[in-house]
């Protein structure tokens, strides 16, 4: 992964990525007043994988989930034979990392329901391409969509839920060597009647989503990053000579939608433009609404805290990174942040928002 100096407004930071602790000495504020982020707050390794950590979701009873994605290309052994991908889960008590499943239908992104059930977007590239439920009692899963007007999804990226239990996800293609069914990158809502409705399509190449506190926003990240899957590996799954397909990048910004009370959404501004370089991936929001935003750009990767208006409220430098989530109960006020092969965790002054437990 690209390493970049912070831009003017960081005092400066000494980020330990081979260690396994990351001093952050001085973090952009937009106000002095209760910051964010402590000066001195550090960001912790807490574990490391082999090739890309998403997607981490806290379960109620405080263990940590995440993905890991075994990209085709990026982990073959010497027989062909390709790691089927994994989640994991972290123990906060021991320090200790296992598997929790593999093969994950290449799981990416991650959360819990009111009700304590995993929520899985499981991709391409030899994933599930579908959104599934697993009951953590019982360990049983089912299958919640995997088909839109009869032809497999793109590729389920990431999840937000709200406190009606509607399913929100994301769908674009970023990995793979199968057919793109889907024409279009939408966002889409599953009912709890089981019924699936794609509900934006006007959101570029549609990636991290999350739903504000208030019920009322559906925040959208676009990530178009010009090129499909199969364009840039073809259909053997082999990648291709990079120099040979250029690639023109589209937009890559940080969207707010209304979002009504049928779960429909309606465009309603963009927040944050990050052209030239490269858009966010995953987000989650506090109870104050303040979006915590992975950001991927190259001048700048890290986590951005913005307000629900876009406003820019405090950076933690970190490698580049996928997704983050808080922590439940005593450690509500705990990001954690997968980024590059590695799982960490950073202590703030804001608690994350959960949905509402059922009764």
């Amino acid at each position: 992964m690209r390493k970049s100096e912070f831009i003017r407004g960081v005092i400066g930071s000494a980020l330990l990525l081979g260690g396994i602790v990351a001093t952050v000495t001085g973090v952009r504020q937009a106000s002095a007043e209760t910051p964010i982020v402590e000066p001195g707050a550090v960001v912790t390794k807490l574990f490391e994988s082999n090739v890309l950590t998403e997607g981490v979701s806290v379960a109620p009873d405080g263990m940590v989930y995440f993905s890991e994605i075994t990209f085709s290309h990026r982990s073959r052994d010497e027989n062909g034979a390709i790691e089927a991908g994994h989640i994991w889960k972290y123990d906060p008590s021991t320090r200790k990392a296992s598997i929790f499943r593999s093969p994950s239908g290449m799981s990416n992104g991650i959360k819990f329901d009111a009700a304590g059930n995993l929520i899985v977007a499981e991709g391409a590239d030899y994933g599930g391409r579908r959104v599934t439920r697993t009951d953590m009692k019982t360990g049983k899963t089912r299958i919640l969509a995997g088909l839109f007007e009869g032809q497999p999804l793109n590729s389920p990226n990431d999840i937000t839920i709200d406190e009606k239990g509607r399913i929100y996800f994301s769908d674009p293609r970023y990995a793979g060597h199968e057919p793109i069914d889907q024409p279009i990158v939408g966002v889409y809502r599953i009912d709890t009647d089981g019924s699936l409705h794609r509900i934006i399509t006007d959101a570029g190449k549609a990636n991290g989503v999350c739903i504000s506190p208030d019920q009322k926003s559906l925040y959208v990240v676009s990530n178009e990053n010009g090129g499909t899957a199969i364009e840039r590996f073809g259909k053997s799954g082999a990648q291709a000579d990079k120099g040979t397909i250029p690639l023109r990048k589209g937009l890559m910004a940080l969207l707010a939608y209304d979002l009504h009370a049928d779960g429909t959404a309606t465009f309603r501004k963009t927040l944050v433009d990050y052209a030239p370089f490269d858009g966010p991936d995953g987000l989650v929001v506090d109870t104050e609404g303040n979006l915590y935003v992975a950001v991927r750009a190259e001048n700048r990767p890290g986590i951005c805290v913005y307000s629900p208006d876009g406003v820019e409220l405090a950076y933690i430098q970190t490698e580049v990174p996928t997704n983050v989530g808080f922590g439940r109960g005593k450690d509500a006020s705990l990001l954690y942040i997968t980024a590059g092969a590695s799982l960490y965790s950073i202590r703030i002054n804001r608690e994350g928002y959960q949905l509402p437990p059922t009764e």
